[in-house]
């Protein structure tokens, strides 16, 4: 039997006096062992026992990542049901009413934070029997309980009939479903993917095939704790080697906690981190800040030994070989004198990061590699449990996803489902343990996913001669030329945000069209100190002229002669653009949950514009449309 509760048992006698978990309560962070974990986890699931939860049931979890998620979650597992974790970021009561209904969920635990969500749709869930609040209250409505009270539930079945409870979960299977995770439906109804137990287990065993984690080790998990990543990697692959992991101090905002992670950093230590593009990009920033506000002469030197470290790593794979061995000892100066004092802004002891949930920008990796906390890329995606490769210490190539797991198949097939030669771009579709057992009540969605014990992951991709994986971007999509030709589009979308202070977000556009188009929201604070520097009225039609001629030359950066021209073929960059008078946010649902545009949802959002690039008037990117939309940001 391999089923997460046997893991957890098995922890709990190899680790019982290691800590397990670490939560901030009165400024100070205090941690919990394994043993005590696991007296918390019978209690609470032996209340739900006790409350009359059968196997099988489903209990939603709304929940900030802290020790009682958890407990929660283990607690569900005993008593043999299936935990449906919710994403904190979902706000509209729509979304969150079609989760819990289409799982058909009893139960919901919930924080004091998350539970104002769930009061407008309450009615509208007929098989909801109760909240379960985490937070004490000091009035509970009659479809409301708290926490503490199925722990003394839990507690009085221990003592009077521990049989009835230790029956249950022995009869928990491997293949039993653990969870129901919801995608962010970023096509149509968000799906629901059955995990099993084996599904975890088998993925944790994966997982560290690649990484060693010492029993010593300690994370911060920033991740949301339902996201599939900081779930299997943060959560059970850290358990099952003794290690701890601490949460973020929540505060009474969003914003709020945000602003605690660098505090929080401070104060854990850790020795590695899990993150994604967009705290990469957030990390970065704040050091780069840090290394500015020391002076001009700092900064220079600062960058001197960036550059002195990008030759000297290479692309990972073939760092300090040939005459790169010649700058070692100038990269073991600067590192002294520089990047071990940026590396105490996250506690000295930070060995690397592991990147995930979106394709991470190859100059992200170069940059941490090169101040010596490597972001090492990985792939993967929830339907997998979820990691699929990834880079280590051991072996490592910038801009590459990683080596595979064991135990996984993989191949790249071709829109046919042909599996194509090493090296030649296709979809990514693999097989093996990791792999779910299916989409929730959605027989159609899962037969179009998983074909002969295959998973078609619908992500782009090769494998190079070294074993190395290569994620492009998503299959479907494709940039789609009027010659067939195809190619993705996240490398440049990416590129172009990145080396432009003046582009803020950016979707590229070619449906089987002769050229490629572009639908960019600048960033309009960059655009207003930019005119100033120019003694120009933001409110003249030159300076909207003078705009939409910078965001040109921004992109012609990547044509023939410009800085960047050999990072991508010349055919794909955009030909024409328009200029968005909003961005892409979760709020207008134009960035899902993790943060990755929608490009359905914003092809069918800006339909209009996108076809009028297509035609004489909007090819010409000084028109009235764009001239007029400037204006109206800048005002």
């Amino acid at each position: 039997m391999k089923t997460l509760i046997n893991l957890f048992e098995d922890c709990v006698a190899r680790y019982k006096d290691n800590v397990c978990l670490l939560e901030k309560k009165n400024n100070q962070y205090y941690g919990t062992t394994f043993h005590e974990v696991h007296e918390k986890v019978h209690q609470f699931g032996a209340g739900l026992v006790a409350m009359g939860v059968e196997k099988g049931d489903r209990i939603a979890m709304l929940v900030e990542g802290r020790n009682d998620w958890v407990v929660s979650e283990l607690g569900i597992f005993y008593a043999g049901a299936i935990n449906v974790p919710l994403s904190i970021k979902l706000t509209e009561p729509r979304e969150i009413q079609f989760r819990l209904e289409h799982a058909g969920v009893r139960f919901i635990i919930i924080s004091r934070h998350q539970a104002k969500k769930i009061v407008p749709i309450k009615d509208s869930l007929p098989k909801l029997e109760k909240l379960i609040l985490l937070d004490p209250q000091p009035h509970y409505e009659t479809w409301e309980i708290s926490f503490a009270s199925i722990m003394q539930m839990g507690k009085d079945l221990l003592e009077k009939d521990a049989s009835k409870f230790n029956s249950r979960w022995a009869t928990v299977a491997e293949n039993d479903y653990a969870n129901i995770c919801y995608t962010s439906g970023t096509t149509a109804d968000p799906k629901g993917i059955i995990l099993s137990h084996r599904n975890y287990t088998a993925n944790i065993e994966q997982s560290l095939s690649l990484f060693e984690i010492p029993p010593y080790w300690t994370t911060l998990l920033i991740l949301p704790w339902d996201h599939a990543f900081a779930h299997t990697c943060g959560i059970y692959t850290l358990m099952s080697c003794g290690a701890s992991m601490a949460s973020v101090q929540v505060g009474e905002t969003g914003m709020e906690t945000l602003k605690n992670i660098p505090v929080n950093i401070k104060e854990n230590r850790p020795y590695l981190l899990m993150s994604v593009p967009a705290l990469a990009k957030n990390f970065k920033k704040n050091i780069e800040k840090g290394i500015r506000d020391k002076g001009a002469l700092v900064e220079k030197l600062f960058n001197f030994a960036l550059n002195v470290a990008y030759l000297h790593n290479g692309n990972g794979w073939n760092r300090g070989k040939g005459f790169r061995f010649l700058l070692k000892p100038l990269l073991a100066l600067f590192d002294v004198i520089l990047f071990k004092k940026v590396r105490e802004g996250f506690g000295g002891r930070l060995e690397y990061f592991i990147g995930g949930g979106a394709l991470l920008d190859i100059d992200l990796q170069r940059f941490f590699y090169a101040i010596g906390i490597p972001m090492y890329q990985g792939y993967g995606l929830t339907e997998a449990s979820p990691v699929i490769s990834a880079n280590n210490p051991e072996k490592h190539k910038l801009g590459s996803s990683g080596t595979l797991v064991n135990n996984m198949d993989l191949k790249i097939c071709d829109d046919h489902g042909n599996e194509l030669p090493l090296g030649e771009k296709g979809e990514i579709v693999i097989r093996g343990e990791n792999v779910m057992m299916g989409y929730w009540n959605n027989p159609e969605a899962t037969a179009d996913t998983i074909k002969d014990g295959w998973l078609y992951t619908g992500d782009l991709g090769y494998m190079d001669k070294d074993g190395f994986l290569y994620v492009l971007g998503r299959f479907k999509s494709l940039l789609i030329a009027d010659d067939g030709e195809k190619f993705s589009p996240e490398g440049i979308e990416e590129a172009l945000v990145q080396h432009s202070k003046f582009i803020e977000q950016c979707m590229l556009y070619n449906n089987q069209n002769a050229y490629t188009s572009a639908l960019i929201y600048p960033n309009v604070p960059a655009l207003k100190s930019w005119l100033a520097g120019r003694n120009m009225n933001t409110g003249d039609e030159d300076a909207a002229r003078e705009i939409i001629q910078l965001i040109e030359s921004q992109i012609d950066q990547f044509l023939a002669g410009g800085k960047f021209e050999d990072m991508f073929p010349h055919r794909w960059l955009p030909a024409t653009f328009a200029i968005l008078s909003e961005g892409f946010t979760e709020d207008n649902h134009l960035l899902n949950s993790t943060m990755k545009i929608v490009r359905p949802k914003i092809n069918e959002r800006f339909q209009e514009i996108l076809l009028s690039m297509y035609t004489p008037q909007g090819k010409n990117i000084v028109n009235e449309r764009n001239l007029q939309t400037i204006k109206q940001l800048l005002q």
